[in-house]
């Protein structure tokens, strides 16, 4: 599976790790291969404990609701952990890279984290990342649906709310 390195895949990602700390560098290493993140360098342990920092950070992009405070959050994300676009081939077709090719693994990963959310945000709306509206849960999701009109996390969750919501009535 190819991971779309600046769309909706990096959020998704970003927010799956932000919910489930890796707590190893295999772990982060071998769940980027499950999405389908492209491994082509070695990870360190430095590699997750910059990892780890970039998503309590990039939480509190998720926790503004403000447009302008979610803004400012991820241009400061964006400031730090990308670089101006430029055209590359290394894998033999050409595409943008918000990044230098020789950064650390830590550094590849923050930059498509903060380079997708800000195209994710930009071109699904401002509002499309949130915590679950579940009041047990606290799971990041990225909003990829149609109407943009996503509150929970998981069908699991929309589901006891349902339940909750039908049991308090009756």
């Amino acid at each position: 599976m190819y991971i779309n390195p600046y769309g909706a895949d990096p959020v998704t990602l970003a927010a799956d790790l932000a919910g489930r700390r890796p707590r190893t560098t295999r772990e982060l290493v071998d769940r980027c291969r499950e999405s389908g993140v492209t491994i082509d360098r070695d990870a360190s342990d430095a590699d997750l404990d910059e990892v780890l920092t970039f998503l309590d950070d990039w939480l509190v992009v998720v926790d503004t609701t403000d447009p302008r405070g979610r803004a400012d959050a991820l241009n400061a994300l964006l400031a730090e952990h990308s670089a101006p676009p430029r055209l590359t081939d290394h894998d033999g077709h050409w595409h943008v890279h918000y990044r230098a090719d020789d950064v650390s693994f830590a550094r590849l990963l923050t930059a498509m984290f903060s380079v997708g959310t800000a195209l994710h945000l930009t071109s699904r709306g401002i509002d499309r990342l949130a915590r679950c509206a579940a009041d047990d849960c606290e799971d990041v999701f990225a909003d990829t649906t149609r109407n943009g009109r996503k509150r929970y996390c998981s069908t699991r969750c929309t589901n006891r709310s349902a339940v909750r919501r039908h049991r308090a009535r009756n």
